[in-house]
């Protein structure tokens, strides 16, 4: 198969000693005449740290899970992997992971992060597939308040020619993805930072298309390098890589989304009904694109690409948020006449390809 592919102002307010005169009791009290006026560091439930004002209620913070509820800001941050054994035992070197982070907005703002924490999807993209190619679907994840943070590989990516690309790296990608994460999950510990106090570390998804989608269905599926912090994941048009190591399947695995066009002449249909149907140790979903190719149902705007948008996000609403209509969400948007079908179960759609 050729596939493809970021004071206290401690207002102590000091206990006024004034000694007067030895007729005049304690006349030191706690001064409520000077407002505290500055921020306290208020725990996030992954540990960290992020300022808040404490002058007055902060506003409410709108619920996750629906599209275009924020605005949406990115940052590109560049995580360098040390260098380590690859899951075949080849020595690799340091790893250079240049990353775009995409996330909701504060309200008002243009860069600040909306308060956290929040949910994060980590995405792949394929094999010498460029990272705003997906544009679209990213941004429908951030804009319903979720952490985006797609991973530029370093063997893979669009700004290599054929002649530099090697997609034998792919191995080793699932490995850079769990490195994202712990990354970002250490930003998020911070006490301060762009990241301080951003990503919640019980809510985390992963997602890729193509190659990408291999270097995930491995990152939840293959015992070579399972990532225990993935909730949820969606593999978009994606297949076993018979280089990994490990062996796919042998344990318990989050809920599974897979996605595919029936139409597709790169990745074949078979590929990924060989995912889903071997996958039978958890949740999973088939997502069957009627009449579409390999790269339309995720990088143009098209029918069926926003049926993935729809039926992925109320995936992640459902299993990631835990939110008890994201089921129902995902059958209604996934059941479209002539343009998608959704199962579960290990039920096939007749017309899968």
């Amino acid at each position: 198969m050729s596939v493809e592919r970021r004071t206290r102002l401690i207002l102590t307010c000091g206990v006024i000693s004034a000694i007067l005169a030895a007729l005049i009791l304690n006349a030191c009290t706690s001064s409520s005449a000077s407002p505290h006026t500055g921020t306290t560091a208020t725990p996030s439930a992954s540990g960290s740290a992020s300022a808040r004002p404490s002058a007055s209620p902060s506003p409410a913070v709108p619920a996750n899970g629906t599209a275009g509820t924020y605005q949406v800001g990115q940052q590109e941050m560049t995580f360098t992997e040390p260098a380590h054994n690859g899951p075949t035992g080849q020595p690799l070197p340091a790893r250079a992971l240049p990353t775009m982070i995409q996330y909701p907005l504060a309200r008002g703002s243009a860069t600040q992060p909306a308060p956290g924490p929040r949910p994060l999807i980590v995405f792949a993209p394929g094999f010498m597939q460029c990272v705003a190619a997906y544009d679209d679907l990213l941004q429908t994840w951030a804009s319903a308040g979720y952490v985006v943070a797609a991973v530029t590989f370093p063997q893979t990516n669009c700004q290599l020619g054929d002649a530099s690309a090697d997609e034998n790296d792919l191995v080793n990608q699932p490995q850079d993805m769990s490195y994202v994460i712990s990354s970002l999950l250490q930003l998020s510990a911070q006490p301060s930072g762009p990241l301080s106090g951003l990503v919640n570390r019980q809510e985390i998804a992963a997602a890729g298309q193509s190659d990408g989608g291999d270097t995930v269905a491995a990152l939840v599926g293959n015992t070579c390098c399972t990532e225990p912090l993935v909730r949820a994941a969606a593999v978009l048009s994606g297949a076993e890589l018979a280089s990994m190591p490990g062996q796919y399947f042998a344990k318990s695995t989050p809920p599974i989304l897979f996605t595919q066009g029936n139409a597709d002449t790169v990745n074949l249909p078979s590929d990924s009904i060989q995912l889903y149907s071997g996958d039978g140790t958890g949740v999973r979903y088939y997502l069957n694109l009627l009449g579409a190719s390999h790269l339309s149902p995720y990088e143009v705007r098209t029918p069926a690409e926003q049926v993935v948008a729809r039926v992925t996000l109320a995936f992640f609403n459902g299993y990631v948020l835990g939110q008890a209509a994201g089921p129902a969400a995902m059958s209604q948007a996934g059941n479209v006449g002539g343009t998608a079908a959704l199962v579960s179960g290990g039920h096939v759609p007749r017309d899968a390809g």
